[in-house]
């Protein structure tokens, strides 16, 4: 790992511990200003703030352990932990989306009385602490899958709590009580799609899928520009790790001495690193030696030409 990258992972560490040090404050100020306005949406707010403190260990964790070295029982290391935080912090946004769709309903046709005034002052240092977090986690959220998913986590909450603003004034000012609840069913909509993205990106990560802007038949047209390639088959190309790209194929070519497979070889890698961020290769060599030349190996009932 060159100094810059581990400096940019020990900053993002940073970053996320203080992130979750606010977010515990907030939960603390919203129960106890929930509890003396009788604000149910405060305590709500508090939960999702919890909760947030919680998707942010989640990703601290992970940072953490992608940074352990490999062993022979994990030779791969522990690149694949961000994508498993990502896919808790999302299934949990999932499941906070449904309660608040729950919530909102029954608010709709229960509504709760509450001091709006105070409901909003206590709202409005949560909305600030939450603007803090987003805005720390805002440049990671655009390279890392597992900081997304608790940048998400705390936007969403910071639309919550502007919600929960919004509707303290309300009802302070016109007594409108049903404004809380339908800002809350369109926070939930959000919260449900953009949730949705990341635990599908997560999921498909985790299956091994190719990487959705790569083509393996791109790949393959690229390597038989080689004059001294003949064909490329049986690729497998997947993440092993987020922004961690690996390859592997078999490369049919005239009979040649080793050594001229290899000076090919860095060329092909060389290649495909530049045009499509492909990190880790491992290319077989071989001069007609497969019968049945697929780009991809499909199942024994299932035979896709190439």
């Amino acid at each position: 790992m060159s100094h810059q990258h581990a400096h940019h992972e020990t900053s993002t560490g940073t970053r996320l511990f203080a992130t979750m040090v606010l977010n515990l404050l907030i939960t603390a100020v919203e129960i106890v200003g929930g509890l003396l306005t009788g604000s149910l949406s405060l305590i709500s707010d508090a939960l999702h703030n919890f909760s947030d403190a919680i998707s942010i260990i989640i990703s601290y964790l992970a940072l953490r352990l992608k940074k352990r070295k490999y062993t022979y029982h994990h030779t791969f290391g522990f690149k694949r932990a961000e994508i498993f935080a990502a896919l808790i912090n999302s299934t949990v946004l999932l499941i906070i989306s449904v309660y608040l769709f729950y919530e909102a309903i029954s608010r709709l046709f229960h509504p709760v009385s509450v001091q709006g005034g105070a409901m909003a002052l206590v709202a409005l240092v949560g909305l600030t602490a939450n603007v803090l977090g987003v805005l720390l986690l805002k440049r990671d959220s655009v390279h890392s899958l597992n900081i997304k998913s608790a940048y998400l986590h705390l936007f969403a909450d910071a639309l919550s709590s502007i919600a929960v603003v919004l509707g303290g004034v309300a009802i302070y000012f016109w007594n409108v009580t049903w404004i809380d609840p339908v800002l809350t069913l369109l926070i939930g909509m959000y919260i449900l799609i953009e949730s949705y993205k990341v635990l599908i990106e997560a999921i498909h990560v985790l299956m091994e899928g190719t990487p959705p802007d790569i083509s393996i038949q791109e790949v393959a047209q690229t390597v038989e520009r080689f004059p001294e390639v003949k064909d490329i088959h049986h690729i497998h190309i997947w993440y092993v790790g987020e922004n961690d790209i690996h390859m592997e194929a078999h490369i049919n070519v005239e009979d040649m001495p080793v050594s001229q497979t290899d000076e090919l070889r860095a060329r092909i890698e060389s290649r495909l690193h530049r045009d499509f961020g492909i990190h880790h290769f491992t290319l077989q060599f071989e001069c007609d030696v497969c019968k049945k030349k697929y780009l991809v190996q499909p199942a024994e009932t299932q035979w896709l030409e190439k």
